[in-house]
């Protein structure tokens, strides 16, 4: 090794050692971005399979502390009650995501038969039909026995506007909110969304999504490529100065 090569290379060490342990930090967080990769698609796996899975009943209001988001979101369950259409609550939703308008999922309380109450996503409404004598073929009285899948309260997020209790409107599904707004003491601390009911005049139930996002490979990517692009670069550098 030339005495001149040495002296070429010796102020390139630091940079060296700082390079390596940013191309090793970008390359953790690639793997780490896999392993996340993995656990969404189990998850996503795990919730595909709830909400396949055959109807089974509610637990009863004595359990439902033990429930919890992990174990039991998606289940798919079987009630039975009588809806107070007077305590209804409205959800509101900005048109789009395959609801064509602006409008509302519709939150009727039902009094369950074995005690305690659970509030249902009943549907959709537009905001014009928000009134329930405009839907009155949906008012249904008496006993009613029906499925949904358990849904827990939406995060709120700073863009998430202010809830208005005196209008009944809120704008992240939270049972624990309306139940306290209306006064309903004995609420479950989740919600159900009824299945579809082609039976339906406007709430025809059936308003489950999934909105859980998947882009841990694209990040593993990014992360990888930076490393890639850190060795490249990086080694340009050191050629130049070697060559020089």
């Amino acid at each position: 090794m030339s005495a001149g090569w040495a002296a070429r290379a010796r102020p390139l060490l630091l940079p060296a050692l700082f390079a390596t342990a940013v191309f090793a930090v970008l390359v953790s967080l690639g793997v780490w971005q896999l392993h996340r990769l993995t656990w969404k698609e189990g998850l996503l796996a795990q919730i595909d399979e709830r909400l396949k899975a055959p109807a089974q009943p509610l637990p009863p209001a004595s359990s439902w502390p033990s429930l919890s988001q992990a174990a039991d979101e998606y289940r798919h369950v079987t009630v039975s009650g009588v809806f107070d259409h007077a305590k209804e609550a409205f959800v509101f939703r900005t048109a789009g995501a395959g609801l064509g308008e602006a409008g509302f999922y519709v939150m009727t309380p039902l009094r369950l038969d074995g005690g305690g109450t659970l509030f249902v996503n009943r549907g959709f409404v537009p905001e014009r039909l928000r009134d329930p004598a405009q839907r009155a073929a949906d008012q249904v009285t008496g006993s009613v026995t029906f499925s949904g899948v358990l849904r827990w309260p939406e995060d709120r997020n700073m863009f998430t506007p202010s809830d208005e209790p005196s209008r009944r409107t809120w704008y992240t599904r939270d049972p624990p909110s309306i139940a306290k707004a209306l006064d309903v003491a004995d609420a479950a601390p989740f919600s159900l969304d009824a299945d579809p009911d082609p039976k339906g005049a406007v709430l025809r139930g059936g308003a489950t999504t999934v909105n859980i996002r998947n882009d841990h490979l694209s990040y593993a990517f990014t992360w990888f490529g930076l490393a890639a692009t850190l060795v490249i670069v990086f080694g340009l550098v050191v050629w130049r100065r070697l060559r020089a």
